[in-house]
């Protein structure tokens, strides 16, 4: 019985899932080829369309696709990476209720682990902001949102309304401005249906070091969007950086201070902080890897995404960490993994970024398509039809395609998803029959406005 060859993907986002999609076109012709995902979560989330959970524009479940019904070669593992072993080529995978581990082996292991958020080490940050990276992130700024307008509209919260009604938002990138946009629709809408509060009382401000954001486009889209931006009540500190935040106080680098219960924290991320334990090459804290994602040194350890710097062949410089690239480059990665399982000549990658687009609140967008800068409406509809066209299963298409129907037609849902945890008090002074063992009661609570990321 001729030996199995093992090939493990690590991460489930864009690069690591489409470098399994790949593979599993191609496993009915090589029947010696096992393939292993390991991600710890069970689903594939469409990061594109978070912050429109966010606002309440999308049913969470919608944009989350279960890995499962994804892929029916491709065996898969959900579990957490705790350690990887290049040498030995083994994985040490967390999992369970009880948390036990197990060993993966591997001939071929492709590293998709992603990115985390980066705080920089600012006093304050990491322990009282909130951010927009995961799906539970993005269900609790809603639901944190929709606390501080409970809250501010009764008469007990009179004296300090504009503070907990300040929203900002650190980072001007596609996920500070989009997540920024979509809740300053959310919040101006939802004001009609608390009695106490006007728009005079929202406030609404970005922050961000550079001179015009959405800096990854022009200067002229980037211009545009921020003048629509201020035309909807939203303030824009140019030229600043967050210092510290203590829950209440965010303080910026130019000496400026301003009051909030809510700082959205989109300014920075980094590599998976596993990518630092290996014995590779590293630059800017990400794998170095040829054209052909090989990291450097190690034949059969391929890197992508978010964690691998990847040279651009096209402009001369490196891959910009972006969902268009990571998608091409897990179907590249999977024909070199089998090019190499059979001493074929590998591929390199090469691919030229079609277009970026950006959605700006208010049924308005800009967008890069060609080297054609698109703005308004158009541009809009554009971002809309794309990542429509991109979300993985027909399924989750007429989903998305329905709840944005809907959202034309209704204003937008004030319910909180709630947080379901014990309550010790609550189960000691329920009542008891003699003789009743005690039960863990589970009570559903809101998010109260000030938040901790203490996960």
């Amino acid at each position: 019985m001729t030996e199995r060859h093992k090939v493990v993907i690590l991460g489930g986002g864009f690069a690591g899932l489409y470098a399994a999609l790949e593979l599993e076109k191609d496993l009915p012709k090589h029947a010696n080829v096992e393939v292993t995902l390991v991600s710890r979560e069970n689903f594939f989330l469409f990061t594109p369309m978070l912050h429109e959970v966010a606002a309440g524009d999308l049913d969470p479940t919608n944009i989350v696709n279960p890995v499962r019904k994804l892929l029916q070669r491709v065996s898969f593992f959900e579990g957490k990476v705790l350690r990887i072993d290049l040498l030995n080529k083994t994985i040490a995978v967390q999992h369970g209720f009880d948390e036990h581990t197990h060993e993966l082996q591997y001939d071929q292991v492709i590293l998709a682990l992603g990115s985390t958020t980066q705080f920089f080490n600012l006093p304050g940050v990491e322990e009282h902001a909130l951010t927009m990276k995961t799906l539970t992130d993005a269900v609790k700024l809603r639901n944190h949102l929709i606390a501080v307008l409970e809250e501010t509209d009764t008469k007990c919260a009179q004296d300090k309304r504009h503070d907990l009604l300040s929203v900002i938002v650190a980072g001007a990138g596609f996920a500070g401005v989009e997540t920024l946009a979509s809740i300053n629709d959310f919040l101006r809408q939802s004001m009609q249906f608390y009695r106490n509060l006007s728009e005079d009382d929202l406030r609404v401000a970005l922050i961000h070091p550079g001179d015009v954001i959405l800096p990854e486009l022009s200067p002229q889209l980037g211009s545009y969007a921020q003048r629509k931006l201020e035309e909807r009540g939203v303030e824009v500190h140019a030229n600043s950086r967050v210092a510290s935040y203590d829950g209440d106080m965010v303080q910026l680098t130019n000496g400026a201070r301003i009051p909030t219960r809510t700082l959205i924290w989109t300014a920075g991320t980094m590599p998976h902080p596993l990518i630092g334990t290996l014995p590779c090459e590293r630059e800017r804290g990400r794998l170095k890897v040829s054209p052909e994602l090989a990291v450097t040194g190690w034949p059969g350890v391929w890197a992508l995404g978010d964690c691998a710097l990847i040279p651009d062949l096209v402009t001369g410089s490196f891959c910009p960490p972006t969902a268009q690239h990571a998608l091409r480059q897990g179907k590249v990665v999977a024909q070199n993994v089998l090019a190499h399982a059979e001493g074929r000549r590998l591929r390199k990658f090469r691919f030229k970024t079609i277009g970026q687009l950006a959605s700006i609140g208010h049924r308005a967008g800009v967008a890069s398509i060609l080297g054609v800068n698109i703005s308004g409406f158009l541009a809009w509809w554009m971002w809309r039809t794309i990542y429509l066209s991109k979300l993985p299963r027909l399924e989750k298409k007429l989903r998305v395609a329905l709840d944005w129907t809907l959202d034309l037609m209704f204003s937008k849902d004030l319910c909180q998803s709630l947080e379901v945890r014990r309550d010790k008090q609550d189960d000691l002074d329920r009542p008891r029959e003699p003789g009743h063992a005690s039960q863990t009661v589970l009570i559903e609570k809101p998010y109260a406005p000030a938040v901790s990321r203490s996960e």
